[in-house]
């Protein structure tokens, strides 16, 4: 095979005209056009479902086009597929890392063209020499080594190895999904030096992403999709995020989400000094009507302290009280049965049956209450799919759709109707907006406040501190698997917050919940 054209600096490295795509009664994209040069950053943004990632699957072959033209270099590409997108250097790097955690650095990048002699015995010198110089390349030698293990690595990590195993297949073009749900701050700043250095070589990046901010401090053009339609396109200089938003949404969005009519009831959740084998020393309480808020950075035991509290992970000392009464939760069923529920960071695989139906899943957590001898009772599990359907606004052509068709917004208000049809009281929410566009956002913080006004409690765990912030009432800090600081809403600082979960400051939690440390004063 000829090797692929190169496009000039500044010719098209990619150009998608007239592009359609049609699934069985839903046109997914109608008339699309995108256009990316190569030294460019192009933000392709728009709410879940509005196309984003349909397009891309078009762009990398995974699907075909129902109608339009793709060129690729300057030249038409009739019938795109992986193989040829591979030969013709575009690289996708997803949200869920696709890698193989069991095998090295090296042997990751290289997965496919693994040096070898005689085709049969692998050349492990010239492999560990070859990743040494692409991690020098990027900027990222002494930070991992060849020989590390994937699964050992940070998130930040793992997404450097699949953006060098990009560039070890000689990638011009690069699609960058959700890069940066799961990184803390520091890691998201490590992850743009090397998305720019692309930039520097001349590569083309396309980078989706719900978070305006990193569209606007990273990406030199946007292009806007909205219900499968262009919506708009401009330079990011030259532009603002509510024009972004308002294009995206069609709508006016809160300005806050904070709802001070909230009052405090009485407690629901009482967990003190509670460990595992990864938590080490975790405190929150939680009323009737209250956000509590969990921050730390990656690593900092958040998802592990939600599963002790959800009896997923074995509590070995600590106290924990549901309504004023000591519990001790040894699976998630015995939790589910005291009220609470886990909307858990990872939708699909724990949240999710992925190849259920909407109507299955909405009924997962109620099946045994709405089944008599085995027999599920149809016509109830049938109203609990309309009611949760219309109170949550659920986007799907019909409740038989697989669930693993909807788009990620429409995937978490699923979890959270199962739990809201389970009538639980207390919930668990880790990362909820993660892969979320802002119109469901703003859905989810609706919903959020109206569970907690209607005397539920919730627990909202979150790397991302704005959103904190905006939401709750108060934030658990936590570090190195400890709660280091309970800070109420009047003296949320995003600095001081920050600092507490970097520096690992102890904090003593006095009765009503505040927080007095000296580490805030010197923050």
């Amino acid at each position: 095979m000829d090797q692929p054209a190169t496009a000039s600096a500044s010719g098209p490295a990619v150009e998608m005209v007239g592009i359609g795509k049609c699934y069985p009664g839903v046109a997914a994209l109608a008339d699309v056009s995108f256009a990316l040069r190569r030294g460019e950053i192009r933000a392709l943004v728009g709410e879940n479902g509005a196309g984003k990632s349909t397009l891309m699957r078009l762009l990398t072959g995974a699907e075909a086009p129902s109608a339009g033209e793709i060129r690729v270099h300057g030249q038409a590409v009739p019938r795109m597929t992986p193989a040829l997108a591979e030969h013709l250097g575009i690289a996708c790097v997803y949200q869920n890392l696709v890698l193989a955690e069991h095998l090295t650095v090296a042997e990751n990048i290289w997965l496919g063209r693994l040096p070898a002699w005689r085709g049969t015995f692998l050349r492990r010198a010239e492999l560990q020499a070859r990743t040494a110089a692409l991690l020098r390349e990027i900027g990222y030698d002494g930070v991992i080594a060849p020989d590390d293990c994937v699964g050992h690595l940070s998130a930040s990590q793992q997404g450097m190895v699949a953006i060098a195993r990009a560039l070890a297949r000689d990638a011009a073009i690069v699609i960058l999904d959700e890069p940066t749900a799961v990184l803390a701050e520091r890691e998201v700043r490590e992850l743009f030096r090397v998305i720019r250095l692309l930039r520097e070589r001349h590569l083309a990046v396309v980078y989706i992403s719900h978070r305006m901010e990193e569209v606007f401090d990273l990406c030199d053009t946007v292009t806007v999709l909205k219900d499968g339609r262009n919506a708009g396109e401009a330079a990011v200089r030259e532009t603002s995020v509510d024009r972004l938003i308002a294009m995206m949404v069609g709508r006016e969005l809160s300005a806050s989400h904070f709802d001070p009519q909230r009052r405090p009831g009485e407690p629901l959740l009482s967990a003190e000094h509670i460990a595992t084998h990864r938590v080490h020393d975790g405190s929150l309480r939680l009323c009737a009507g209250e956000i509590v808020g969990i921050y730390g950075l990656v690593g900092a035991g958040r998802t592990e302290f939600s599963r002790a509290l959800f009896g997923r992970d074995r509590v070995r000392s600590g106290v924990l009280q549901v309504a004023g009464a000591p519990v001790v939760l040894r699976s998630p069923r015995e939790a589910i049965g005291h009220g609470l529920s886990l909307v858990p960071e990872d939708r699909r695989r724990h949240g999710l049956a992925l190849q259920l139906s909407v109507e299955h899943n909405l009924n997962l957590a109620v099946y045994g209450r709405h089944s008599r001898w085995g027999f599920v009772r149809h016509q109830r599990e049938r109203e609990v799919c309309r009611q949760y359907t219309e109170a949550l606004r659920i986007k799907t052509p019909s409740p038989a759709q697989r669930v693993r068709h909807l788009s990620g917004g429409n995937q978490q208000k699923v979890v959270l109707g199962k739990w809201l049809a389970a009538q639980s009281r207390i919930f668990i929410m880790d990362e909820p907006t993660n892969g979320v566009d802002v119109g469901a956002k703003e859905e989810i913080y609706g919903l959020v406040n109206r569970m907690a006004r209607d005397g539920a409690g919730v627990v909202f765990i979150s790397s991302y501190m704005p959103e904190l912030i905006d939401l709750c009432d108060r934030i658990v800090v936590m570090n190195g698997g400890r709660t280091v600081a309970t800070v109420p809403r009047p003296q949320f600082d995003e600095r001081r917050l920050l600092a507490l979960a970097i520096r690992a400051e102890t904090a003593t939690e006095d009765p009503t919940g505040t927080t007095a440390s000296g580490g805030l004063d010197h923050a």
